[in-house]
This record gives C-alpha cells, structure tokens and sequence, in this order.
C-alpha cells in the first residue's frame, strides 16, 4: 500500500480564510503534503475557478464546510461538485452528499469556546443524523481556542503548536461508541484561516498561519495503487478519486507532525494467512493478532478496546492476541504527548 499526506479544514478566501488557493499549496508543498483539502464555507467556487489541481507535488482538493440555518451542525462535504443550501436541515445535506456520490465528515463536533465573542462553538449537535461517513476527531483550531485565557494568550499566540494536546476525551468516547454499530471513520482537520488579530493595538498577528499549521495535524492516508501527479482531467479525478475512497473505508489515521514524522505508522491485523488494515471488519474466528510498527523510535503503544484502554506496550512495535468481538484501535504517545490515532479494525461486528 502507499502513504499519502494531507491537511484537511482549510479556509481560504473563498470564504473567511486570508490565502489565495496558490499561496495555500505553496506552504502546503513546503511543508512535505502530498495534498490538501479545502473547505470553504458553503461554496466549491474553487472548482469552478480551476483550482482543484497540482501544484508542484500537493494536490489541491476541493470540499466544502455546509451549516444549517443556526449556523451549526458543520459538515465537511468532498466529492461534490454542486453547493448545498443552507436552508437545508443537517439530516438533508448530510443526505444529498452521501446520494450525490461525496463523502462527509462532522466538523468540530464537541467545540466549547467562550475566549473570543466573535468567534463562537460550533457544536455538533443533531446526533439522529445516521448517515455521515466520519468525524473529525483532532482538531486543531478549536483545541487552540478552547484552551486560550487571558494569562496564556500572548504565549498560545507566538507557540500555536506547542500548545495542542490531545482530542477531546468526548469526541473520542463517541466515535469509539459509534464504531460498535458501524464503520465511522476519524480523521483531523487544522481548520486554518490564518485570522489576523491586532493586539493592544500596537501590532498584527497571524494566528494559525498556513505554513504553520501544515506542521500540526496531519491525516496519512493508504492507497493501492499510486496516483498519478497530473494535471490532466482523468489523472486528477484518479487522484482525487483514490485518496477519498481511502478515507471512506478508514484507511487512514491521524498525526501530530510537531511531535514527529509519524509517515510509516502501522496498524493491521493478522488471521492464518489473511491480512486486515484499519477500516476492516474482521471475521470473528477465534484469536486475531493486531500488529503495530512505528516509523522510528520506541514509544509508548496503547490498544484501545470498545473505547477503553487493554493494554500498553513500550516499544517501536507491538503484537496483540485478541479474541473478542468490538472495535480495536491503538493511540501512541511520544516522550509522553499524543502523536498518532489509529482508526479502527472492527472484529465480528458486520
């Protein structure tokens, strides 16, 4: 299989982003992405504009960010090519992605904020909804605000990356309980605007600039085969084609760049002579082996059972014997920090 990595959630100035689609893909090529996903607010004015393209080695792909009529309920749409109404219920547009051929993930789903009155939570908050394909789990915006108060401003400004943790304990229970009845695939946004803020009026700063956040929250993606790196229409609807189905059947997990170069992780399990990657439902059969191989050093490897921690390795890989039926994933700490979030492999539960 090929790695593939990208940033998902990025705003430019088709909505309330400060970028230019190039300027963006610029620092994206910078940064080592092998493709970045845009996602501007209830528009694909991007696509209609020939921006959906390579440049230099990042692929651009086109999303968007639709809301409901209270401005909540964020989803993030990809694979579509016409914009939804606003007018629409979270269940409608959530609908017609999944019946026009896209896929979507829940953006932000458990934000609380209060730091900024300009810039208020944007819950998810119509769990009825049955038919998205993911959430995004890690998300660095929302974490950064979340945690920002008037003692550790000015040092959250100048060290946007330092100060990212972890995803929301909520955010993961939930996923965890919605893999027990279905593949729900996580993934990780930056959700980068690059907002500028004047500070006691005496300077500008640029908090989430793109360049530095290219360097926080990554998604790495699993592909059969490699895609192609042309500009023309069918290598670039292959492209994009193979990274969102990918990302539709979980194979996939997400990084911390700030902490280290996670490209290389691996989490997959083993029956007799078959192999399963995450995503996979796997047939229950008695003992399953799940197999962990990280990118480099020894780090602490931790399996995650139906939402609940079973075990705990030391070590630059791992093996798990397991013979129960639920969903299984692996979270892996470096020098004590989150750093990689597997999805799921999912035992006897199809």
């Amino acid at each position: 299989m090929f790695e593939y990595v990208g940033a998902f959630h990025v705003h430019t100035t088709y909505s309330d982003g400060t970028g230019e689609v190039e300027e963006i893909a610029g620092y994206a090529n910078e940064a080592g992405l092998d493709f970045v996903a845009i996602n501007d607010h209830n528009t694909l004015r991007a696509i209609e504009d020939g921006k959906e393209k390579w440049y230099e080695n990042t692929l651009v792909i086109v999303g968007t960010e639709i809301n409901d009529r209270s401005n909540k309920n964020h989803y993030l749409a990809y694979g579509i090519n016409e914009s939804l109404s606003t007018r629409s219920s979270s269940s409608e547009y959530v609908a017609k992605v999944r019946e026009l051929g896209g896929i979507g993930f829940i953006a932000h789903p458990h934000e609380k904020r209060d730091s900024m009155s300009e810039h208020p939570p944007y819950p998810w908050t119509d769990w009825e909804v049955k038919d998205f394909d993911g959430i995004e789990i890690w998300n660095h915006m929302s974490e950064w605000m979340e945690g920002l108060t008037e003692q550790n401003k000015y040092n959250r400004f100048v060290h946007p990356l330092r100060s990212i943790v972890a995803p929301s304990e909520e955010t993961l229970k939930v996923w965890d309980e919605l893999n027990l009845e279905r593949r729900v695939v996580g993934i990780g946004g930056v959700d980068a605007h690059a907002h500028k803020i004047n500070l006691m009026g005496f300077f500008e700063v640029e908090v989430f600039p793109y360049k530095v956040l290219f360097k926080s929250i990554r998604t790495h993606v699993f592909l059969k085969n490699r895609i192609p790196k042309s500009n023309e229409k069918i290598d670039l609807k292959i492209a994009k084609t193979q990274i969102l189905e990918s990302l539709r059947c979980g194979k996939c997990f997400v990084s911390n760049y700030y902490h280290g170069d996670a490209k290389g992780f691996r989490f997959f399990a083993e029956d007799g002579n078959r192999i399963y990657q995450m995503g996979d439902n796997v047939p229950a059969s008695g003992k399953i082996k799940l197999r962990v191989i990280l990118p480099n050093d020894s780090c602490a490897i931790k399996l995650i059972y139906n939402g609940k921690q079973i075990d705990e390795v030391e070590n630059i890989d791992a093996e798990f014997i397991v013979n129960k039926k639920g969903a299984y994933r692996v979270e892996v700490l470096i020098n004590g920090s989150a750093w990689i979030f597997s999805n799921h492999i999912r035992i006897g539960l199809d």
